[in-house]
């Protein structure tokens, strides 16, 4: 398959607000290709199974309001159980596959869901690490495993025809790499699955979603980004293409295969593209993309800079978190013009920066990050977590820091449970970080504090090379050398540890509490 069926024709956006809308139009219309695969899933199809599915999880007990989970890694029928659960009326936890099986329990309880769907492959890596599961709330969504539910047969059972339900909203626990996941609940609304969420007019005004689109879904749809995007491409009837993992010069031949327009991407996958030979990326045709949309982690002002040096004014980033309180977005041409900055905050959404003292910071004083846009939320089963973030005008935040500049652009400096504090002197890594990563011979690398018995704590770079070889004294000295050129020396790393491979999730987000750990061992604490 070269492209997208039937991509001349598309359904209008002033009708198409839902998939039933378009299967109706335009039943043959491709709605998710699996670009490893070739596999794919028309409208038609992905509706009427989504409709069965949604009759399925009733007939088991699963009532509107009800809580469902879903672990499976990138697959053919993951929009289609989750647009079951979105007309059904119900709460769906989307598992992410890294997680350990302490941590997937640990959800499946917190959450309260009445029914595990679940891959093969996902159930024999549960059960490898010692994981049970209840057969008789625990389906096997592409295969006949006994004694447990078997979907596709159960699902044969069904009509295809739609509930008369509320429209169910995602549930989705964040990553975990500060501690035990936590769950994001908002309040389902009292509207029928048709009726879009805020979010749908904003990605059709901010990155030109329409029916023409065909959507390059690098990340795991488990993710909150990528899954509502595909989720809001799937309204207007445009084409997603998903990938079991990436590869950069794969995402490159499907991205001139398929004629991709849009696509959202993180920074590890764009330096990954960049490091490719020289002929190879010349080579790539990516004259189609209209909207290359970034997020999920910051991205350093060389690696972007280069992306629009070679993909064009295409490259757009939009901050914001799994929570939804809030979000900034910028073009490329802005961030030509603010470079380093993440954007400003489209109109109904409020950003203010504070002090550790609750003042509003002037232009340019880094501070913690506050958003608000009227969205309630809650993190499930935990009012102390929900209280701690919120401040009594409503306002929320990440956890991040950061300042504004004199035009309102919001820069990012780092998360604040990433601060170093040496000798009472906060040191946030990530700008250390961002300039490291441009030595030649740096692959990935994370600033963090160890343990000073002086300062409370030091400054290290824990270093991933390019070549694993190379790694010497020498080179270490290079190395800080070579941050302190660029940086002032307090806010760089007085040493460097080289390691095989930092641990980074599918998003590329840097479990920095996993590099940390081993140097605080002796210690109660994380903490100077």
């Amino acid at each position: 398959m070269s492209r997208p069926r039937d991509q001349e024709t598309q359904p209008s956006t002033s009708t198409a607000q839902h998939p039933r809308a378009v299967a109706k139009a335009f039943p043959d219309k491709t709605a998710l290709i699996m670009a490893d695969s070739g596999g794919s899933i028309t409208y038609a199809e992905m509706v009427r199974r989504s409709d069965q599915a949604a009759n399925l999880f009733a007939s088991l007990g699963v009532a509107e309001g009800d809580t469902i989970a879903f672990l499976m890694e990138n697959h053919l029928r993951y929009p289609e159980v989750c647009w079951a659960a979105k007309n059904s009326g119900l709460h769906y936890v989307c598992v992410s596959t890294h997680l350990n099986a302490a941590d997937v329990a640990y959800i499946l309880e917190n959450s309260g869901a009445k029914l595990l769907v679940i891959s093969a492959a996902m159930l024999k890596a549960m059960q490898a690490q010692g994981s049970t599961f209840d057969p008789a709330t625990t389906m096997i969504v592409d295969a006949h495993i006994s004694p447990f539910l078997d979907y596709e047969a159960l699902l044969q059972l069904q009509p295809a025809a739609p509930l008369d339900r509320i429209r169910g909203g995602s549930m989705l626990y964040s990553s975990g790499t500060t501690g035990r996941p936590k769950a994001v609940r908002t309040p389902l609304a009292d509207v029928p699955p048709d009726e879009p969420p805020l979010r749908q007019k904003f990605l059709v005004g901010a990155f030109g979603f329409s029916p023409e689109m065909i959507l390059m879904n690098a990340g795991p749809f488990y993710h909150a980004a990528p899954l509502r995007k595909m989720m809001s491409t799937h309204r207007l009837g445009g084409t997603v293409v998903g990938f079991q993992k990436f590869d950069p010069q794969f995402m490159l031949d499907s991205i001139a295969r398929y004629r991709a327009t849009h696509g959202f991407f993180v920074p590890t996958m764009f330096i990954r593209m960049l490091r490719l030979p020289e002929v190879q990326r010349r080579a790539a045709d990516v004259s189609t993309m209209r909207y290359a949309i970034h997020g999920a982690a910051p991205c350093p002002p060389s690696v972007k800079e280069a992306m629009i040096a070679w993909w064009g004014p295409v490259i757009y980033e939009i901050y914001g978190g799994t929570e939804g309180m809030g979000h900034t977005l910028i073009s490329p041409t802005e961030w030509l013009s603010h470079k380093g900055s993440v954007g400003k905050p489209p109109a109904g959404c409020t950003l203010k920066i504070f002090d550790d003292a609750g003042n509003e910071c002037p232009p340019n004083q880094p501070g913690l990050i506050y958003l608000g846009n009227g969205r309630p939320f809650s993190y499930h089963g935990d009012a102390e977590k929900t209280a701690a973030i919120f401040r009594p005008d409503g306002l929320a935040t990440f956890g991040d820091v950061g300042y504004l500049d004199e035009d309102g652009y919001l820069y990012l400096t780092d998360r604040h449970a990433h601060m170093i504090i040496s000798g009472g002197v906060n040191i946030y890594p990530q700008e250390a970080e961002h300039i490291l990563l441009d030595h030649p011979a740096i692959a990935d690398v994370a600033v963090i504090g160890v343990p000073d018995p002086d300062f409370g704590e030091q400054v290290k770079a824990v270093v991933e090379l390019k070549k694993p070889a190379d790694a010497s004294a020498a080179l270490g000295e290079d190395i800080l050398a070579f941050c302190r050129d660029r940086l002032s020396p307090i806010k760089c790393p007085r040493s460097v540890d080289f390691i095989d491979a930092l641990p980074r999730n599918d998003l590329g987000k840097l479990n920095k509490r996993a590099v940390r750990a081993p140097y605080w061992a002796e210690h109660a604490t994380l903490i100077g």
